[in-house]
């Protein structure tokens, strides 16, 4: 069933089902009650990333606290994507840009990735959360990715599962189309890897090329920056193996 853009969606990270109640935070009553200018009896749709999507309406208790009344499943809760996204952190604004797209995307997890020539840092895992909230809400995903603690790459390869294949973005490949690699491709677990925007380093290329689990896949003649890539990156992997076939 697809999204009700017509609608405000809101998340809230209590138990949904109908009949409860939930009073929203103060953050939320102000963009409720003071940039939407909800009145009393007003709809939205809420989710929780968990329960699936609910109509809910809207009650002012007094002038300064709303509650939420469930009163029906708009939309059942689908699987989480399995599509893991491993990235270089970017700069602060063009990394709150890359989180929203990879969710929009369907990345189902996201883990930041500490390479040689990262030149972005995470600050905030918070904030990212955000982010992804944000472009749930905006782009009628239900479920929510988990963003994970930045790990160092050596150490991400040292323990990684290897029945979930890297693809990761070699600009160093001397090829253009990623389609033909993409699809020899045989495993369902996946994960994409991006590096920054210096690159990866020969070593760390040379050692990723050398895993029995990794392909390295091109991204076309062209120069893209990180974010770029990450975009373009995600739409080959969905349009060639992944939700879009």
């Amino acid at each position: 069933m697809r999204a009700n853009f017509r609608m405000q969606r809101l998340f809230i990270d209590v138990p949904l089902a109908r009949g409860a109640r939930h009073e929203v935070s103060s953050e939320q009553f102000n963009y409720l009650a003071n940039v939407l200018r909800m009145a009393e009896g007003a709809e939205v749709l809420v989710f929780n990333g968990r329960d699936g999507e609910w109509k809910a309406r809207l009650t002012f208790l007094t002038r300064k606290k709303i509650v939420l009344d469930m009163m029906e499943e708009t939309r059942p809760q689908p699987p989480v994507s399995d599509l893991h996204y491993l990235f270089a952190p970017l700069k602060v604004g063009r990394l709150d840009y890359l989180v929203q797209k990879a969710v929009e995307m369907g990345a189902g997890f996201l883990q930041p990735v500490m390479t040689q020539h990262v030149q972005g840092k995470i600050t905030s895992l918070d904030r990212l959360q955000a982010n992804v909230i944000e472009a749930a809400e905006q782009c009628g995903i239900l479920s929510v990715p988990e963003v994970a603690p930045p790990r160092k790459l050596g150490d991400l390869l040292d323990r990684w599962p290897q029945e979930r294949r890297i693809v990761f973005c070699d600009e160093g490949d001397e090829g253009q189309n990623p389609l033909p690699v993409l699809s020899g491709i045989r495993e369902t677990k996946l994960a994409l890897l991006v590096g920054p925007e210096g690159g990866f380093s020969d070593e760390e290329r040379a050692a990723l090329r050398s895993l029995p689990f990794v392909t390295a896949i091109p991204l076309g003649p062209r120069i893209l920056r990180a974010d770029t890539a990450a975009v373009a990156a995600l739409a080959v992997i969905q349009a060639a193996i992944g939700d879009w076939r």
